[in-house]
């Protein structure tokens, strides 16, 4: 069993009321928003269709403020900000980009901007963003204008943690995660696909890798290496933020910080459905309460279902027991997965869970994953779900 926290936060209950899903697809953004029994859903218009949305996220600081990673093929990476609700939208007058190579770094262009987080409650208009390739940018005016976080962009190591142009990430290499510590703004967390976990405690200015007892059997050194590993989703416990949970390419881990070595709790997963996946969901007011979406990881890596049969795995008890949620699923033929910024929670109690596919389907949980309902059918491949006002 897991150790007691020794820095508990208290994260309050929703009161009831509507739920607004944001969600990030390959051809547009769209709102899903609900009733206050989160039974009845309605689905907006879509929002900057023809783009590639890979992160839609309100700022919980400021519930008008929304920002929207987006790409399109002719247009290039941005990110689009809108400050009354998501009626008007305006582009970033300057969006995410390298400065030249540093220290015989090799050159970086940003293909696209993957991942958005809020700083601080403390920092109001401040946010993060990671790209692909890897790279970490700030902005404090709310998204208007982005620049380099040179402790890590600048990092004389940054190309040998990431791999440099060797990185075959699929899809492009990406930086994700960004977590910030609610206690302390200069406590940084971010994930690297390649990379693996890194840490900082000066608000970016420097960096170390936090990968000990992380398995990265693609790797020479294989348990032993210190970085080049994939963790696919990384999160804090919202109520002991000393707790971390991954999901990585080899597995789902837990760390107390203060142990400072990760431990696979994802072998006590069924045998025949593993621990391979990419979304992981930390419950805001249990920190030993997570639900994964497991896929197949098995020879070439599918990236479907385990046998075309999807499920949700939760555990109440830190890893040491999964429990399989799938009424209400598909039971067969449905060859689909999630990926990593695809799933999400509300604030209500019981907790609501909402989960987008890569064929298009948003299906959502009232009652903590026990049951499943299909709420949104028929978009294109989902990229991104966010619930608008929980952090990241």
């Amino acid at each position: 069993m897991s150790n007691s926290p020794k820095h508990k936060l208290r994260v309050p209950r929703a009161k009831r009321g509507t739920v607004k899903v944001l969600i990030g697809t390959r051809k547009g953004a769209f709102l899903l928003k609900s009733d206050s029994e989160r039974k009845e859903w309605k689905l907006s218009d879509p929002l900057f269709l023809g783009h590639i949305v890979h992160h839609f996220v309100q700022d919980p600081r400021d519930k008008s403020s929304l920002l929207v990673a987006a790409r399109t093929s002719h247009l290039g990476p941005t990110v689009f900000r809108s400050v009354d609700g998501g009626k008007n939208w305006k582009e970033a007058s300057k969006p995410p980009a390298f400065d030249p190579p540093h220290d015989g770094l090799q050159e970086r262009t940003v293909n696209h901007t993957f991942w958005l987080t809020p700083g601080h409650a403390t920092e109001p208009g401040m946010w993060y963003g990671g790209t692909s390739p890897q790279g970490l940018f700030r902005t404090r005016d709310g998204g208007k204008t982005w620049k380099p976080v040179a402790g890590l962009n600048h990092h004389p190591m940054l190309d040998a943690w990431t791999g440099g142009d060797k990185d075959g990430t699929p899809d492009g290499p990406k930086l994700h995660s960004i977590v910030v510590d609610p206690r302390d703004e200069q406590h940084l967390y971010i994930g690297m696909s390649s990379g693996g976990v890194f840490e900082s405690t000066t608000g970016g200015r420097s960096w170390e890798p936090l990968n000990q007892g992380c398995v990265a059997d693609f790797l020479p050194g294989g348990e032993e290496a210190g970085y080049g590993h994939d963790p696919h989703c990384l999160g804090l416990s919202p109520t002991n933020p000393d707790r971390l949970w991954q999901q990585n390419h080899c597995g789902i881990y837990r760390m107390d910080r203060e142990d400072g070595e990760w431990v696979r709790v994802g072998e006590n997963m069924p045998r025949e459905v593993g621990d391979i996946g990419f979304p992981i969901v930390l419950h805001p007011r249990d920190p030993d309460t997570v639900w994964v979406f497991p896929m197949d990881g098995t020879t070439v890596w599918p990236r479907t279902s385990p046998e075309g049969h999807p499920a949700v795995f939760r555990t109440t008890d830190a890893g040491e027991s999964w429990t399989r949620q799938e009424r209400g699923l598909p039971k067969e033929n449905a060859f689909l997965t999630v990926k990593r910024q695809s799933m999400a929670h509300d604030a209500h109690d019981p907790l609501g869970i909402y989960l987008g596919t890569t064929n298009g389907e948003v299906w959502g949980s009232t009652n903590e994953g026990k049951s499943w309902r299909c709420i949104a059918r028929h978009l294109p491949h989902v990229y991104s779900i966010e619930v608008a006002g929980i952090a990241p």
